[in-house]
């Protein structure tokens, strides 16, 4: 499913940013990704450059279904892109050299898959050269809900971190080799949930003392391992891959690796902030740093719908 609600399938095209739509177990989810060579923001400020996207968005929709319903996936390649994009989907048991297979500008293709596993995983384009597709934002987060209700404690809210390093050059792939990035981003803006450490920045992840903050992190790279911790918290849980059977506890910091995901429970017993952060101080003092309140008067849509993944 897309975010938006519909009963049993979902078509993404035009739906809103990160729109959710929950689909009944065993069902089929339609899901539609266009790819789009569009403006994106790429700061705080608003400055703007072109983006390689899914659906004209970074990271791109984010795609929702329950352990072994089947997925329906279409992408179309936009006629007026002037790159061939692909899909490789993570949660899928597929056909790298058909399934995930590029496509030119204008065609589109469609297959179907059964996630087997619970869990939160990646996708991303696979076209050559994948760094620089990935570099250029055609990243995205999938959730796989177990079917068990009761397999992993209830969260009060829900947030998306997808994070990825930014090259201020992004036709350098031999500068993306090199591993010469500019800045590191949860969900393509550096600081965007920081208001610390850059002015311009409006937002912050909210939640209230006791609840059940539940942070799916997916590591987009494409480079970079990332250390993902809670300053002045411990990780409640930790689900490597996000599967229920994981399952971790009272983790200072885990370590997520390029292309991976895994999900995090925190659990504040007091107002105030943690500094979500990946623990590497060249990428956190690059912009991997988001600002998690903890007040009584949270916003009670912030970690729900569409904002689960706030966007600019």
């Amino acid at each position: 499913m897309l975010l938006s609600a519909a009963p049993i399938s979902v078509a993404l095209a035009e739906a809103p940013a990160a729109t959710q739509a929950k689909a009944t177990q065993g069902k089929t989810v339609k899901v539609e990704l266009i790819a789009k060579e569009v403006e994106v923001v790429i700061d705080n400020e608003g400055h703007k450059a072109i983006g390689w996207t899914f659906n004209g968005q970074i990271p791109g929709p984010v795609i929702r279904a329950t352990e072994g319903d089947t997925i329906e996936f279409t992408l179309k390649n936009d006629k007026a892109n002037k790159n061939s994009h692909s899909i490789d989907m993570h949660a899928a048991k597929s056909d790298v050299m058909g399934d995930f297979a590029p496509i030119k500008p204008g065609e589109s293709k469609t297959f179907s898959y059964v996630p087997e596993h619970a869990g939160v995983f990646f996708y991303h384009c696979g076209a050559d050269p994948m760094i620089q597709h990935i570099a250029r934002g055609m990243i995205g987060a999938i959730i796989i809900d177990p079917k068990d209700p009761n397999a992993m404690p209830k969260a009060d809210r829900e947030y998306i971190l997808v994070e990825h390093q930014t090259f201020d050059n992004p036709e350098d792939v031999k500068g993306m080799m090199a591993n010469n990035w500019q800045h590191d981003a949860f969900n393509a803006v550096p600081f965007q949930y920081d208001p610390v450490h850059d002015v311009n920045a409006t937002q912050t992840l909210e939640a209230k003392p006791g609840e059940r903050v539940r942070i799916y992190m997916v590591n987009a790279g494409p480079n970079e391992f990332s250390g993902f911790h809670p300053i002045a918290g411990i990780w409640d849980r930790v689900y490597p891959s996000g599967n229920p059977k994981n399952v971790m506890v009272g983790m200072q910091n885990y370590t997520v690796a390029p292309g991976d995901a895994a999900t995090f429970d925190i659990i504040s017993p007091k107002e105030g902030a943690y500094a979500l952060v990946n623990h590497s101080m060249r990428a956190a003092l690059s912009g991997a740093i988001a600002v998690l309140m903890f007040s009584d008067k949270a916003d009670p849509t912030m970690g729900h719908g569409d904002k689960i993944l706030p966007r600019p």
